[in-house]
């Protein structure tokens, strides 16, 4: 695939006229990022994400055909925002009727800026004609400075571990598996609270401490030799073993900024009751506040949610049941003569 944008913008005549006939849908899943594993930046590679896509929440864009731009439905100046973006890196005129459906929350730590820019911009180019990676789709909309994993999510899906960053393009993959499809994940939700995003994240990474080179190793190896095997054998204990080390010592380094291991105190809260039940895996999605908990199976995760909705949900904790899911986003034609705006 050529790399070259502007070689990219120019279209067979058939391609271009199957998608001036038809519209487009693009539901995007929603992800958990479950940590950093290497900071120090020593080896020439910075960060290097895991985590995995979730069958629900997600991010819906349809888009049509028209003369001018119009962009509707929630967020629609920040669609707007990628939709410019990435049609001036393609070199297409910005046209055509978007309409965001559905979006999944956003700064909860579940990957929303990065779903929504992806879907967007896949709608600008199905519209016109531009064939172009996921890759090339988060360059466009500047998304993927430092995790590669919700790029990785909308292609495939899957549990994803991703190579760092040199500063200079998104981030490698170099690990996906499927997740079991007996798990059952819980999404706890602080109802109050946000995470850290934009200027003031930027700050907090600028003001974090020294992350080691031994903290990374010890990481690292948990991820190569318990995570990874864990998964592979449908084996949650040595998962979330290694999914609660990652977790417990990037919580410990981003403290200062977040104000604890974890963002939200009512979270948190929830968590150490989860880690006194003996749950195996459990943990807060990126900057947070939103938290998660993996079980073995559908019943084990009703009977937890429902303990948990009783225990925290005065505190202001809802609770939600989900599943990994091991596809990317769904994109579908319209047929002909589909408003954007009409299709939910």
């Amino acid at each position: 695939m050529s790399r070259n944008p502007q070689a990219m913008s120019r279209p067979t005549a058939s391609f271009a006229t199957a998608r001036a006939a038809h519209g487009v849908s693009v539901w995007a899943p929603a992800r958990l990022h479950m940590g950093f594993l290497d900071l120090d930046g020593g080896l020439g590679r910075r960060f290097g994400s895991l985590g995995f896509t979730l069958d629900h929440p997600g991010t819906r864009v349809t888009a049509t055909p028209a003369a001018d731009l119009q962009v509707s439905g929630m967020p629609a100046d920040r669609a707007k925002r990628y939709i410019q973006r990435a049609a001036e890196h393609f070199g297409v005129v910005p046209v055509g009727h978007y309409h965001v459906a559905e979006t999944v929350p956003a700064h909860i730590g579940l990957g929303s800026g990065t779903q929504l820019a992806l879907a967007v911009a896949r709608c600008l180019c199905w519209l016109a004609g531009v064939d172009a990676s996921d890759a090339e789709l988060a360059r466009a909309t500047g998304r993927g400075l430092r995790s590669g994993i919700g790029i990785a999510g909308f292609g495939q899906g899957g549990f994803l571990v991703d190579g760092g960053n040199r500063g200079d393009g998104v981030a490698p993959l170099v690990s996906r598996l499927d997740i079991p499809e007996a798990w059952s994940v819980l999404l706890l939700f602080d109802e109050v609270a946000t995470g850290l995003h934009g200027d003031a994240e930027i700050e907090a990474f600028r003001r974090l401490p020294p992350f080691t080179g031994a903290r990374a190793e010890r990481l690292c190896r948990a991820t190569l030799m318990q995570m990874l095997p864990g998964l592979a054998e449908a084996d949650l204990g040595a998962f979330g073993a290694a999914v609660n080390l990652v977790q417990d010592e990037c919580g410990d380094h981003f403290a200062p900024a977040q104000g604890g291991r974890f963002a939200s105190p009512r979270i948190s809260a929830a968590l150490a009751w989860l880690d006194g039940q003996g749950i195996a895996c459990r943990g807060q999605s990126s900057w947070g506040p939103t938290g998660f908990a993996v079980l073995p199976d559908a019943a084990a995760g009703n009977a937890m949610a429902a303990a948990l909705r009783e225990r925290f949900g005065p505190q202001g904790v809802r609770i939600e049941i989900t599943r990994g899911r091991n596809i990317g986003a769904d994109i579908a034609p319209l047929a002909v003569g589909v408003r954007a705006a009409s299709v939910g």
